[in-house]
């Protein structure tokens, strides 16, 4: 009988009678989404979960002064890892890299990898036209405080890049053009056409190339395909043309393309490069550029 009972006991005896300290070791080995979710299991769970241990973990080493740099003004030093953790995946707030406030970088939240926002002033534009092809001007939805305003030029090409060394090791990430285009009559131009392509590569090695639009508009789309003919994929078929998202803060973006780096000591010597292109020499205007961004793909 006393045989019986204790093995019933021990049968009794689950995972979250662990001390926090030992689930607080395995739950460092996940990620935050996983952390955040084995808060819900019990109290057990919950304190290893938000402990201090485990978040600190979460925040990159690297960039750990930098990033937490940015947090004195949102509540003191004092704040819990995971708090202060949860401030540094607040993009509108992301801190400027090594004082150039043309880069700022922030955490995905639900991976813990780095972001980058890339200014307009940060990019390399196409200046045929001289001084008079872009406009620097105060916008209210900018991160940056400005953006680079197409004013006209014939041939349009933008490139944004960042040292493999800053993104995440091994994680895949996506680049991302940020834009709006300009309102009123007369002021958009040469925009509709799908003959755009942007790429992601790295270290200069060739990458794939997609065919995109940033102002979708079927009535241009076709006078483009009876003036200059559409883009055509393999045997003869229309390229499929890749349509921009509007985001939660207003702003246009549209995805040009996808990579993972290795870490290796090879690429971190390498640069990631993102760019766009419209093919057609023809007048384009009204494009209103606010960056390039750089983020984990889940």
């Amino acid at each position: 009988m006393a045989a019986a009972e204790g093995g019933r006991r021990r049968r009794e005896t689950q995972l979250g009678d662990l001390p926090a300290d030992c689930l607080a070791q395995a739950i460092v080995l996940t990620s935050p989404r996983d952390a955040s979710r084995c808060a819900a299991v019990s109290p057990t769970f919950r304190a290893a979960a938000d402990s201090d241990h485990v978040w600190q973990r979460f925040i990159p080493s690297d960039d750990a002064q930098l990033l937490l740099a940015a947090l004195p003004a949102k509540g003191g030093g004092g704040r819990k890892k995971k708090d202060a953790y949860l401030g540094l995946c607040d993009a509108a707030s992301a801190a400027a890299v090594g004082g150039d406030a043309g880069c700022r970088v922030w955490l995905d939240r639900a991976t813990g990898a780095k972001c980058y926002a890339l200014s307009a002033r940060r990019l390399s534009l196409p200046w045929d036209d001289g001084e008079f092809s872009w406009r620097f001007t105060p916008h209210p939805l900018s991160r940056f405080g400005e953006v680079a305003e197409l004013v006209e030029c014939t041939c349009l090409d933008i490139y944004g890049r960042l040292p493999a060394a800053a993104l995440t090791p091994a994680a895949p990430y996506a680049a991302y053009l940020v834009y709006d285009t300009a309102a009123g009559p007369g002021r958009l131009r040469g925009l509709s056409f799908p003959d755009q392509e942007t790429a992601v590569s790295l270290g200069g090695r060739p990458a794939a190339r997609h065919t995109v639009c940033l102002r979708p508009d079927d009535a241009e789309a076709r006078k483009f395909g009876g003036a200059a003919g559409l883009r055509r994929g393999g045997e003869g078929q229309q390229a499929a043309v890749q349509q921009p998202r509007l985001r939660e803060d207003g702003w246009w973006e549209m995805e040009m393309g996808r990579l993972r780096t290795a870490g290796s000591r090879e690429e971190e010597q390498e640069e990631m490069v993102a760019s766009f292109e419209a093919l057609g020499w023809y007048p384009k205007r009204g494009l209103v550029l606010h960056g390039i961004e750089f983020r984990p793909l889940h």
